[in-house]
Parts: C-alpha cells; sequence; structure tokens
C-alpha cells in the first residue's frame, strides 16, 4: 500500500509516549531482551498452536540478540514474543504509537469474519484475498466502508482488549491508514488471531498472509523486513506510507492498482504525518511459535530502498536465532 490512503494512533502502560512526528530522533525507549509476560487479551487462555507450516521448534531456537542497533534518524518500536514460553524475549517503546498503514487491514479483516460467522461472502471472496495477501488498498477501501469505518476499530479493540489503538482522526474517517497503533497491540491481535478467534477466521485470514505476495498491488515491493530477514517468516503483514505513489523500482508480481486518495496530512492526533513509516509484522518459526512486530518511522524525504534496507536489518537482527 503506497502512500494513498493514510493511517492512526493512542497510548498505554509500557513507555506510552505520543508520537512526535516532526522530529526526527531514532525513537528511545525501553529496549530490552529480558523476558516479560505479555499482556493478556481480551479473553486470553493458553495458546492454541494455529495452522502449522514450517518445521518444528528445535535446540537452535532461542531469544533474539539483545539491544538491536536503530538506524540514526529512525523512531523504531517492536515486540518479540514466543508463544511457548509466553514471554515477551524483546521490547522497544512497546505502546508507542504511530499510523498503520496496511498493517489495519488485518483488524479490518477479523471485523468482517467476526460479523459474518467466519464466512467471507463469494462477491468478496477476491477482494479479500487481494487485500491480506498484496496489500490492495481499493480492497481495503471497500471493507472499510463495509464496516462503519472507524466503528470496526473500536469493535475489534473491545474485542481484543486493545489499549493503544484508535481510529482515523474525525475528520478523516476514510483514511484507514491513519488508524494509531502500537507493537504491543499488533502482538496482541496476532494472539488472538492464533489463540482466540474460531478456527475458520483463524485459518482463513491466516492462510492468506502466509501466501503474502512479493509485490503489493500498488507496484510496491513488499518482501522487506520479515521475509527478506528470515527463511523462517510464516505469515506476515506489512505496511507502507509516505513514499509517493509511484514505487522506485519495479516489483516482479503483482500489477499496479490506479485509484486511491493521495496523503492528506491530519490536523491531530499526531501520527507521525510527514514522516514514512515502513512496518513488518507476522510470525516466525513452527506452529507460529514468535510472533514479531516492528513498526519504524523514517526520517522526512527518506527513500524506500534506504527504508526497506534498515528496517530488513534491524529485523535480521532481531530474528537471529529463531
Amino acid at each position: 500500500m503506497s502512500v494513498r490512503i493514510a493511517r492512526r494512533v493512542p497510548p498505554a502502560a509500557l513507555s506510552a509516549v505520543l508520537l512526535a512526528g516532526a522530529a526526527a530522533c531514532s525513537g528511545g525507549g525501553d529496549t530490552t531482551a529480558v523476558p516479560v509476560t505479555l499482556p493478556q487479551t481480551a479473553h486470553s487462555s493458553a495458546p492454541s498452536p494455529g495452522p502449522a507450516r514450517l518445521v518444528p521448534t528445535g535446540p537452535a531456537e532461542r531469544a533474539p540478540a539483545a539491544a538491536p542497533k536503530v538506524a540514526p534518524g529512525v523512531s523504531a518500536r517492536w515486540v518479540v514474543y514466543d508463544r511457548t514460553t509466553k514471554k515477551i524475549t524483546s521490547r522497544r517503546s512497546a505502546h508507542r504509537t504511530v499510523r498503520s498503514a496496511s498493517v489495519v487491514k488485518i483488524l479490518i479483516a477479523l471485523d468482517y469474519l467476526q460479523r459474518r460467522g467466519g464466512k467471507v461472502a463469494s462477491a468478496d471472496a477476491a477482494r479479500f484475498r487481494a487485500m491480506l495477501r498484496s496489500s490492495d488498498d481499493k480492497a481495503a477501501t471497500h471493507f472499510w466502508n463495509l464496516g462503519g469505518k472507524g466503528a470496526l476499530v473500536k469493535r475489534m479493540s473491545r474485542r481484543i482488549g486493545l489499549t493503544d489503538t484508535a481510529p482515523p482522526p474525525a475528520a478523516q474517517p476514510g483514511y484507514w491508514g491513519y488508524t494509531a497503533i502500537s507493537a504491543m497491540d499488533v502482538a496482541k491481535t496476532y494472539r488472538y488471531l492464533l489463540e482466540k478467534a474460531s478456527p475458520r477466521v483463524r485459518s482463513t485470514i491466516m492462510g492468506h498472509l502466509r501466501r503474502a505476495t512479493r509485490c503489493g498491488t500498488d507496484g510496491f515491493d513488499q518482501s522487506f523486513g520479515l521475509p527478506g530477514a528470515t527463511k523462517r517468516a510464516g505469515a506476515v503483514k506489512q505496511g507502507w506510507s509516505g513514499f509517493g505513489l509511484t514505487p522506485p523500482y519495479p516489483c516482479t508480481n503483482g500489477a499496479r492498482s490506479a485509484g486511491g486518495a493521495r496523503f492528506v496530512p491530519a490536523a491531530a492526533p499526531d501520527l507521525g504525518l510527514g514522516r514514512p513509516v515502513l512496518h513488518t509484522t507476522g510470525t516466525v518459526g513452527g506452529q507460529d511459535r514468535w510472533i514479531v512486530v516492528v513498526l519504524t518511522l523514517n526520517p522526512a524525504g527518506a527513500s524506500y530502498r534506504s527504508s526497506v534496507n534498515r528496517i530488513t536489518a534491524l529485523t535480521r537482527s532481531l530474528t537471529k536465532g529463531l
């Protein structure tokens, strides 16, 4: 998803500090590799394995290295959660918010399926698939409107127990990419999906995320972060915004889609507008053992290629040994 449809914001209880979008700093905060318990989801219980695809866990699977380096000028927040030990193995600014870009498409899909008993209408099947696999913006707008726009964010936040997630600014209700998210809330969303959602909902969404295409339908290469950092990546949902509407280099698959709104700054709250965002989220390891969420706010004017290289290097350091 390009900068066409934008994104959003909230706070919480780790190091909740509202994002100063105009400030170019390296997102300081609570970087740690000391295991801590991830706050429980709204209806939390022991993790169920979810759809297995990769090889089983083994001796080589261990917590990632401590204190990965963040490039100058980049504000980064992340969570790495081990579903086997039920511990966070690494985190940084886990409750600090930023606009979601296309990561919100997971909530859009969850809400749609929750309201339909886990079934995708035949008329919506192609759009639903394109939204999750190829991050199609037009499809997301269709389901966003169908779900009542920001109302679906509120519904899913209550259901999952999200504390930092919020709808887009009232003046821009159609800009689903201005949804405010935090690394902790995205990790909670994956936990809910893997451990609490119905088997049909889980298999539908995770099945599509496991088949994410290299290219988005807007022509941007979405193989950065998790797919480029580790061969053990499972389900993946990426997000990008603020890099313009034209991909900086060709991507080998996926058709470019026309249309979509151009980037329009929101008056409030601050979502890091004016600085490009690049997010990588998903699972790593057999039976989706690790949930990995890396959200970045890049320097104003940063190129897509340099931002991609930075987030992939950061994600590689976080997933080393997983």
